[in-house]
């Protein structure tokens, strides 16, 4: 395992993420029934329309907070502007058991994919908000890139099937290798 703590530029790391909801109860339960956050803290605040509610989300004792959910989200959007939430989950097994579950939920537009350097699961919250759920693989391709992948298929099969169509695309190379590069170029050698 690769100790974060040695390999991060210095300055900054990411945290947390926040943003506006409609039904923050609805999200809340979603995003704790589901995906096992915890919330820290609760409150009001004062804004320019109105006082807001938030609700502080985390998985790790270490973290305040990872996800703040805050109430105020427009209902004339034209389009949602999250792109995605990604979060790494901690082996296919986790991943595979997490969307067997959607379905019974909120969530919509499932489509387990991979990356070729990842096998992911996409789906949107109860708002539309888009989520990944992803593990990393062993291999670097070029990105963009994205196929299917069938989540029925046993474990080592499903590995198999995403290795062997990595290996016909552009960029293929071991993970390491492109982790190198990476770390030359942001200079944490």
């Amino acid at each position: 395992m690769i100790n974060m703590e040695t390999t991060m530029r210095s300055g900054l790391s990411f945290s947390h993420v926040g943003f506006y909801v409609k039904d923050i109860e609805k999200m809340e339960r979603f995003y704790h029934e589901l995906l096992g956050f915890f919330v820290t803290d609760r409150g009001t605040l004062p804004g320019p329309n109105g006082d807001f509610r938030l609700v502080f989300l985390s998985r790790d004792p270490d973290e305040h907070h990872q996800i703040v959910l805050a109430t105020g989200r427009p209902d004339n959007l034209s389009f949602n502007i999250i792109n995605q939430i990604s979060l790494r989950a901690d082996s296919l097994e986790t991943l595979k058991s997490l969307y067997s579950r959607l379905p019974a939920t909120e969530a919509s537009d499932i489509h387990p994919v991979t990356h070729g350097n990842a096998v992911s699961v996409y789906f949107r919250d109860p708002e539309g908000n888009r989520l990944e759920l992803f593990i990393d693989t062993p291999w670097y391709v070029d990105q963009p890139m994205r196929v299917p992948v069938d989540f029925s298929l046993p474990d080592d099969e499903l590995m198999q099937a995403v290795e062997a169509h990595a290996r016909k695309l552009p960029g293929f190379q071991p993970r390491s290798q492109w982790r190198a590069r990476m770390a030359k170029m942001m200079g944490v050698e």
